[in-house]
């Protein structure tokens, strides 16, 4: 019978099976009401799988005891039974609404749905929406859960005729599942249903707080070619304060979206002749990302990196020597043939499914749009014989990559198909990993300490052992595990251990920054790998004379330029330091006597390597401050005729409504000079020294 270990150590036994929500009851009545669901073995359930074994069992309940933050693992039962819920009302509300899938995300949910030939859903919908959804939870209906074998469900399917649900179950085979799962909000054959792999809440009247946030485009299967679906956004809290303060969050994140502020201040630009997810970073947009360029640039020097340049395509062979190629080809862009194989495979009639197959077993090559930069650099350390003296040997590039992403998941900045890291590959003795490491985290905490983002915390992937996709000797992967631990430990911050999160090739180290209203973005990575080099026979020669295999130490501090300046548009509102500003400084003349001065002024700026305009038009002056300030440019300077005479300027920072008075403009130009060079996160100038 049931043994059950509890977190805290102590444990309960029972003479028969039991269900999780029985021993919530037996540990509390108290539990037993809070309780949302339980972990069986690190595994999320529902209160209602039967125990008929020896397990760990936790709990979960919406605030976990003495934890100042919603649960995760509540807030995830939660959204996944609100987007049922959701479904439901709205297909109450539009009949004849096919339902595809609908996933619980990191603050939100959505549902995705095929609306009949003349029906669709509107913003103006949400209000009917939410109160069909109030009245399913107010009837307080059991998820309940049930089972049929493979060869039932798939004739139940048939028979209601939802090419999306037989699809979802055909998945599900591939996954090796032998039954499928429904849960109904109520009783089976006669409430509300859908396919679902759970878990969920023990009742609709178990969710909280809820709200219908927002409808967008998808495809099925993310193909453009197939069903165009509605996506149905909502999110779901245990209670309503908690909603509020997401709902605020939400508010400041739209003013802060990066896709709306990066038009308006022109920093890139996206064009569907162009193609999806590829970016053209607009003047203003490259000088940010220049300026971060040659921030990093220098620091590397200091570092001892060498700069290379390698090409955005390699032969197939080389991807396949990594294992790049076939592991990850979902999210590559399909192989380039040559001429001459394209028209020798055309005349065989060769089929797609024939080429794909003879590519995998090497019967034919051709070139990838680069995936990685690391297996360039690879082959430039093996290009020459190398020492136990010369190691480390460390390697950059802002090198650019492409992945082939579904075009529901492309959003902004943030996620694109092609992209260029601040990457580097460092091959070194065993004996100098930890040092080497320490390097690379030294400059991911220069990066946040001078953009002023100093709250992060820090995430450990480690190979999931139950997974066959982890590559190289286990021994191998015990010492890099370990070596990432000790570094994070170093580092003085929280980290997380995070069992299946590594790279197919090493255990990393990532860091999650938080930005000013709350939002978490994953940027800067460093991995330690043993199995690149071996599957590439990489050597030097020790001081033993003999051969030894260097390890690799792959690692992005930004991670890369599109996905860390998009999210630095959104943690600054666009308002960059003034290193950083594209426009860092602009006159605006009071009159025509005083526009002379104002170009000498602008002069002065330009000569010191400021980034300044002039603004001599005919505006007045109230119009050019308010013009000027939509730029978010950190300082503006005003010129009239008194400031002509003194050879002076009159000061206004960016976010201050007040002037901050005359100065000398030889001074001010000093002092801005002065704060770029310093890489200053703050506005200092106008401000005299005591």
């Amino acid at each position: 019978m049931p043994r059950i270990t509890l977190p805290d150590g102590s444990v309960k036994e029972f003479d028969r099976p039991v269900t999780a929500g029985e021993v919530a009851a037996s540990i509390g009545a108290g539990l037993a009401k809070a309780a949302l669901g339980a972990k069986i073995d690190g595994q999320l359930t529902d209160l209602s799988t039967r125990i008929e074994k020896d397990v760990k069992l936790g709990i979960v309940t919406a605030k976990a005891k003495g934890a100042t933050a919603p649960d995760a693992d509540a807030l995830y039962l939660l959204r996944h039974s609100c987007a049922h819920v959701m479904a439901e009302a709205i297909q109450r509300l539009f009949p004849g609404v096919q339902l595809v899938y609908g996933p619980p995300l990191e603050n939100n949910f959505y549902y995705d749905m095929l609306f009949p030939t003349g029906k669709a859903m509107s913003t103006e919908d949400f209000a009917k929406v939410e109160a069909e959804m109030a009245k399913i939870i107010a009837e307080d209906r059991p998820f309940t859960r049930y089972d049929m074998p493979m060869s039932e469900g798939l004739a139940k399917l048939k028979s209601e005729g939802s090419k999306f649900k037989l699809d979802n179950a055909e998945r599900a085979i591939e996954a090796g599942s032998t039954e499928l799962s429904w849960y109904a909000t109520g009783q089976p054959g006669k409430d509300w249903e859908d396919l679902c792999r759970g878990p969920h809440v023990p009742s609709t009247g178990r969710i909280g707080a809820f709200k219908v946030l927002s409808l967008a485009s998808s495809y099925w299967k993310g193909d453009e070619k197939l069903d165009r679906l509605t996506r149905v956004y909502g999110t779901a809290f245990a209670t309503k304060p908690e909603l509020d303060a997401y709902m605020t969050q939400v508010e400041e994140a739209k003013k802060r979206d990066h896709r709306i502020l990066g038009k308006q201040l022109r920093l890139f630009h996206i064009d569907e002749m162009v193609g999806q997810g590829l970016i053209l970073w607009t003047p203003n947009g490259a000088v940010i990302r220049q300026e971060l360029q040659n921030f990093i640039g220098e620091e590397l020097r200091r570092q001892g990196y060498h700069q290379v340049f390698t090409p955005n395509i390699g032969k197939l062979d080389l991807y396949k020597t990594s294992g790049h190629f076939p592991y990850y080809q979902d999210s590559q862009y399909p192989p380039i043939l040559e001429h001459d194989t394209m028209k020798m495979l055309a005349n065989e009639g060769c089929t797609c499914g024939d080429l794909a197959n003879r590519m995998k077993a090497g019967d034919i090559d051709g070139y990838l749009l680069r995936p990685m930069n690391c297996p360039h650099h690879i082959k430039i350390y093996a290009s020459q014989q190398r020492s136990y003296r010369e190691l480390p040997v460390r390697l950059c590039e802002f090198g650019t990559v492409y992945r082939w992403e579904q075009s529901g998941e492309i959003g902004g900045m943030t996620r694109v198909r092609g992209f260029t890291q601040d990457d580097a590959h460092l091959f070194c003795r065993e004996d100098q990993i930890a040092e080497e490491l320490q390097g690379c985290l030294s400059l991911v905490k220069l990066i946040f300490k001078t953009l002023g983002m100093t709250d992060y915390r820090v995430r450990v992937g480690l190979r999931d052992p139950d997974s066959a996709k982890y590559v190289g000797d286990p021994g191998n992967w015990d010492k890099a595990e370990q070596a990432c631990r000790d570094a994070a430990k170093s580092l003085g911050v929280p980290f997380s251990e995070e069992p299946g999160e590594a790279a197919f090739y090493g255990p990393k180290i990532d860091f999650v920054m938080k930005d000013v209203i709350g939002r978490s973005w994953q940027l800067g990575t460093v991995q330690v790998d043993y199995n690149l080099p071996k599957r590439f026979g990489l050597e030097y020669i020790g001081s033993d004379n003999q051969v030894h295999q260097p390890v690799m130490i792959h690692r992005a501090p930004f991670g890369s330029f599109e996905r860390f300046i998009g999210c630095l548009i959104e943690h600054f509102a666009g308002a960059f330091p003034t290193w950083l500003a594209p426009e860092q400084v602009r006159v605006l003349t009071i009159s025509e006597k005083s526009e002379a001065w104002g170009r000498e002024v602008l002069a002065m700026l330009k000569a010191a390597g400021v980034r300044a305009t002039l603004d001599e038009s005919p505006e007045r002056i109230q119009g050019k401050i308010k013009a000027a300030t939509e730029w978010k440019i950190p300082y503006l300077l005003v010129v009239g005729e008194r400031d002509a005479e003194a050879k002076a300027v009159s000061v206004r920072a960016r976010g201050v409504q007040e002037n901050l008075g005359a100065m000398p403009a030889a001074e001010f130009v000093a002092q801005v000079k002065s704060e770029i060079a310093e890489r200053s996160a703050t506005l200092a100038c106008g401000t005299r020294q005591p």
